[in-house]
């Protein structure tokens, strides 16, 4: 029988599948939900309205219940909303007769013990298979190129489904507002049961056990264990190998190998360090190490009685500040602000920053770059010469 929460849940499949051994770990670790999740949460359950609303279903408002409702996430529902009701559209023209399922429980226990979980919305027809996924968070930006969370739940869908219509395709679809990021990726529905049937049920047995190998990589980001994960520490204290080499020693290969990994050390070094914070609190001791008290600022005790007494001696408690864009744009909503003050508004030239070749932005030019155009415009004007 299916657990609340499986062990081998199709959001974190991509670090069982990579590290199945990782599953056990984090069952074993009792987490407080964050509340970026919670905000997720609520951010789904008013999606779910708009869609209801927007297909002439009928749903009861759930504004008033949601902690973390506001502007943003209103837009955001009302523009998933308006996006999944134009996709079902277009399927109508194809299929006569398409359904549409909106946190759908989907079970891939075929091929993942115990696998299940909920699809945000599906919409099924003859011919293709649309599952898309709403992503409310803004920090990392999310691909469907062979996204195994996304495969899982179409193979979930494929076992209610397939049969009853005649499916070839599946089009896998990460939906993310606040990335400005709408991520497709389609695949035959036989090499969807190929991947399930050697590498999906493999692992997933694996994982399930809690046999296989440690490996660590990106998705250690939201592994439980990470901070006290021995195969993640070997990986990144392996740099160490160059610690006694000044920068203009190394070749620039080497220099590139380091770039590759410097984030992924930075953030083990940031989650050992918040790790055994935690755990001095809750009491343990570190050989070496002690607790003490941060710096501190001072602070009113009581500010309106702040704002009073200077008042009543002549001067002036409050500046006055012009809100910044965000909290502009926040305050006045997206469509408002635009109206109002998107010809006030400029974006400076960012700071240069180092990132891999795959990076969508253009490539900067640099004074070298520069002078060498430069020196092509020169020598070509002396050939025409």
């Amino acid at each position: 029988m299916a657990k609340a929460h499986a062990l081998l849940s199709a959001s974190s499949s991509e670090r069982w599948l990579h590290c199945p051994p990782s599953a056990k770990l984090n069952a074993a670790v009792t987490e407080t939900p964050s509340e970026y999740a919670a905000q997720g949460t609520d951010a789904h359950t008013l999606c779910e309205h708009k869609i209801k609303v927007a297909l002439g279903m009928e749903s009861k408002d759930p504004t008033e219940n949601l902690t973390y409702y506001d502007e943003e996430m209103e837009q955001c529902a009302d523009e998933y909303a308006t996006y999944i009701s134009e996709l079902y559209s277009e399927v109508k023209d194809i299929c006569p007769d398409p359904i549409v399922l909106i946190e759908q429980r989907l079970d891939f226990s075929r091929w993942v013990p115990e696998g299940f979980g909920t699809g945000d919305c599906l919409i099924v027809a003859d011919g293709t298979l649309y599952v898309i996924d709403m992503k409310f968070g803004k920090g990392i930006e999310v691909s469907a190129l062979e996204n195994p969370q996304m495969m899982c739940y179409a193979l979930g869908a494929l076992e209610l489904f397939d049969g009853i219509y005649d499916i070839d395709t599946v089009r896998m679809t990460i939906y993310q507002p606040r990335k400005s990021n709408i991520s497709v990726y389609e695949m035959d529905k036989a090499d969807l049961y190929e991947w399930a049937n050697s590498e999906l049920t493999q692992k997933a047995q694996l994982a399930y056990e809690g046999q296989g190998s440690f490996s660590c990589g990106e998705w250690c980001r939201f592994c439980k264990a990470k901070a006290e994960c021995r195969e993640r520490a070997e990986a990144n204290l392996a740099l160490a190998r160059y610690e006694f080499q000044t920068p203009a020693l190394l070749a620039d290969e080497e220099i590139a190998d380091i770039l590759g990994k410097v984030d992924a050390l930075t953030a083990w070094a940031s989650d050992v360090k918040e790790y055994a914070l935690q755990q001095a609190i809750s009491g343990t001791a570190f050989p070496g190490w002690k607790l003490v008290e941060g710096r501190s600022n001072r602070k009113y005790t009581d500010e309106a009685a702040v704002a009073k007494a200077v008042e009543d001696a002549g001067y002036e408690p409050y500046e006055k500040k012009l809100l910044g864009i965000t909290a502009m744009s926040q305050a006045l909503g997206r469509k408002k602000f635009e109206e109002l003050l998107g010809g006030l508004v400029y974006k400076p030239p960012g700071k240069p920053v180092l990132v891999p070749e795959s990076d969508k932005r253009p490539a900067m030019n640099t004074a070298i770059n520069d002078f060498k155009e430069n020196e092509e415009d020169n020598n070509y004007g002396k050939d025409r010469k």
